[in-house]
């Protein structure tokens, strides 16, 4: 059984994780490096619920009430999900004392989700397929991912310290 000080850790790890990811995105936004609008997870996500997966291209699909907030929300969600993937594939062990590689092999392999799920689902196609530059953006997503990974590992470090 799970308990409510480990729920709160799983959900510092992945919140964590994502801000980690927010940072860096910010950092190649400023240096002028084009990310995810997360207006457009939101959209999709928004569009979702009303039972549409698959769009031609995001941007041109109708506006969501709330969009960029739904965008932030499953932004989180998702990090969060991914950090209990990754605690439910390395134990609560790995919680208690983190170690680098496993974090990083799972941010690699999330990977995958924009690659095969996300970016089809909103019209860029598999692996960024049907955008200007597919290679560019796989590489992005797979830097970004890594990233993350890293922030999972940064992140279960800071929840693993005695706070005493």
């Amino acid at each position: 059984m799970t308990s409510m000080q480990e729920i709160q850790r799983l959900v510092l790890i992945g919140a964590g994780a994502t801000a980690v990811l927010d940072a860096w995105l910010l950092v190649l936004r400023r240096a002028g490096v084009p990310g995810l609008d997360l207006a457009h997870l939101g959209r999709w996500a928004g569009h979702l619920l009303h039972g549409r997966f698959r769009h031609a291209a995001i941007a041109r699909s109708a506006p969501v009430a709330g969009e960029r907030a739904w965008g932030w929300l499953a932004h989180y969600a998702i990090g969060i999900a991914f950090a209990a993937a990754l605690v439910a594939i390395e134990g609560w062990a790995w919680v208690r004392e983190p170690t680098l590689m496993p974090a990083v092999a799972f941010g690699l392999l999330t990977t995958l989700t924009p690659l095969a799920i996300l970016q089809p689902a909103m019209g860029a196609g598999f692996a960024a397929s049907r955008t200007p530059t597919p290679m560019k953006n796989r590489l992005r997503s797979l830097a970004n991912h890594t990233v993350f990974g890293l922030g999972l590992y940064l992140s279960a470090a800071i929840a693993a310290m005695p706070w005493h």
